[in-house]
């Protein structure tokens, strides 16, 4: 397994180096530029894409599309999904043909055309430009007997948003598969703790970004203009773009060295199918001809370091797969947590004067609503202000009494909090459920919808927040930590492009889970009522979420206990050949 280039090592053939970079402090302080302008275009990257997401389960469910609940959760569960899924595309494109700088290049200007769609379809022109005209729905006769299917809803606009939405995840996916790892170059010479800080601060400038986003675009969203708040994101990628390519002179570039997906995938083929692949191949045969000299010139990773890659990714891959349910539960914070906010009581900005109250809170057009996205900020300020704290004094005092924890009992540990917020949002679900059947609901305007909601505070949603941001903490950054540095070096970019993509595959499943429970006799089924009151069974998708999260973790403890006794066996291995040697 090769081993990271050292600071002052040569660099590869053909990488590009920093044009600016002259004089004896040169190097250090221009590196340090190009990672601060690498942290910038993170920032304003996270701010639009927390911009689009942070909403978009309100914007389907306004009068411009008239979306059901479901029907709109699960579009931002697909579009959060993909917008995982799809990280090992920009990987691979950058890996084989463009290099990273231009991948990220070509990725922001896909993203600034994909985001122009949402502010375009906010106003009745452009709806009517990129949708056409909103079908009016047939009178048909009632359903002459009880166990008839229902027809299916006419999604207004569908192929349109979702193609916009899936183009919008695939550039935001690329962005991240490939930022993450550019930014880390730009450091590397200067010392083996450069990396560690990088992606600190990277972490950090992410959750920034959310802060402004759901600070100002959320608010301007619920409660001004979807057209308005839908043009922010949009300048905010703009602007990433343009400093990305202003600071284009500093960077250093790295160009494509292939990917060795195909080595991968013919090893697996290989030992599951061995009668399938008994040729040689030409790589093989001409190696096996040459010198000992001619063979070590050869460009990219040997047959050997093929064999000794494939044996790592089968090590790393069940731990990475067990995290999938932790991600089936992190990103409902994005889609029924919101659902869920949207039928509790959002009080006003400005409290209602004396003269002008009631005892029945009626909707009032006047007033400014809380944003329910503004409780995503919870878990941000919880990122925020535990990241530097973890980093400064947790992890050196714990460090100092050798009780640091490694990044899978991390892991462990984030799942574990993880369970709790999910648990804690269905016993809420519970009893907001109470006053439903109770019929003691309240009415409230948010945007241009009337919701029918219980008489509890939206307040009451903080802990499940805070819970999974405290899971964050635990989980996710961890488990780049432990996919980046356990990764052999020619596999580092795919190794975190399948963390991001299995992350995906959570959301994914938790969109399927959604939309199977949803169909007549699902625990998500809402039968038609009076008004958007939301009676569905959601309390029963919770406990199941956290039924399954509660599995997992015995299952991850074991597969990280074995996995770190298989560790310790080849450290201490490789010790006691040294010994003998």
């Amino acid at each position: 397994m090769p081993a990271p280039r050292a600071p002052g090592e040569p660099r590869g053939l053909g990488e590009r180096r920093p044009l600016l970079a002259r004089g004896p402090r040169g190097p250090r302080r221009w590196r340090r530029a190009a990672a601060a302008a690498v942290l910038l275009v993170e920032m304003l990257e996270r701010a639009a894409f927390f911009g689009v997401a942070g909403n978009l389960v309100l914007y389907l469910n306004s009068a411009n599309f008239q979306w059901g609940d479901e029907q709109a959760s699960r579009a931002a569960l697909v579009f959060l999904g993909a917008s995982y899924l799809l990280a090992p595309v920009g990987g691979w494109l950058a890996d084989v043909y463009l290099g990273r700088r231009r991948t990220i290049v070509l990725s922001l200007l896909v993203y600034l055309v994909a985001s122009s769609l949402l502010p375009i379809t906010a106003f009745p022109d452009g709806r009517r430009s990129f949708c056409g005209e909103v079908p009016v729905s047939p009178l048909s006769p009632a359903c002459p007997s009880p166990g008839c299917p229902p027809a299916l809803p006419n999604l207004y606009c569908a192929p349109t948003l979702y193609v916009g939405l899936l183009l919008l995840a695939l550039a935001a996916s690329s962005v991240r598969s490939n930022l993450t790892s550019f930014g880390a170059d730009q450091v590397m010479d200067l010392g083996c703790h450069a990396s560690r800080r990088f992606f600190n601060w990277f972490y950090w400038s992410i959750n920034v970004g959310a802060v402004l986003s759901l600070l100002v675009v959320a608010f301007i969203q619920q409660n001004i203009s979807f057209l308005l708040g839908y043009s922010i994101p949009v300048g905010c990628v703009g602007l990433a773009f343009f400093i990305f390519l202003f600071a284009t002179p500093i960077f250093i570039s790295k160009p494509p060295t292939g990917s060795q997906v195909s080595s991968v995938l013919k090893l697996a083929l290989q030992s599951c199918c061995p009668r399938l692949c008994c040729q040689p191949s030409a790589r093989h045969s001409q190696g096996t001809q040459l010198l000992p000299d001619e063979r070590s010139a050869q460009p990219g990773p040997s047959p050997q370091e093929d064999v000794a890659n494939f044996q790592v990714l089968v090590k790393i891959l069940p731990v990475l797969v067990t995290l999938v349910p932790y991600w089936m539960v992190y990103f409902q914070m994005q889609s029924t947590y919101v659902l869920q906010g949207l039928h509790l009581h959002i009080p006003n900005i400005f409290p209602d004067s004396p003269a002008n109250s009631s005892v029945v809170l009626r909707a009032q057009d006047s007033s400014y609503k809380i944003p329910e996205a503004w409780l995503l900020l919870a878990n941000v300020i919880v990122l925020l202000i535990l990241v530097p704290v973890k980093d400064h004094l947790l992890d050196p005092l714990l460090l100092r009494c050798k009780l640091l924890p490694s990044a899978l009992q991390q892991m462990a540990l984030g799942m574990v909090f993880g369970f709790t917020s999910v648990v804690v949002a269905g016993v809420l679900e519970m009893e907001r459920l109470e006053y439903i059947r109770n019929n003691q609901t309240v009415s409230q305007q948010i945007g241009e919808k009337i919701y029918y909601a219980a008489p509890l505070s939206i307040w009451w949603q903080i802990p499940q927040y805070l819970l999974i941001g405290i899971s964050e903490i635990f989980a996710s950054i961890p488990g780049l930590e432990f996919a980046y540095s356990e990764a052999p070096r020619s596999m580092q970019g795919a190794i975190m492009g399948i963390f991001f993509c299995l992350s995906g595959v959570g959301s994914l499943l938790g969109s399927s889970l959604v939309a199977l429970l949803s169909l007549p006799g699902g625990w998500l089924h809402c039968p038609k009522d009076f008004g958007n009151i939301n009676n569905c069974q959601m309390d029963q998708y919770f406990f199941l979420l956290a039924g399954i999260q509660a599995a997992t973790v015995l299952l991850f403890v074991w597969i990280a206990h074995r996995y770190e006794r298989a560790a310790q066996g080849s450290a201490s291995h490789g010790s006691s050949s040294r010994d003998r040697g």
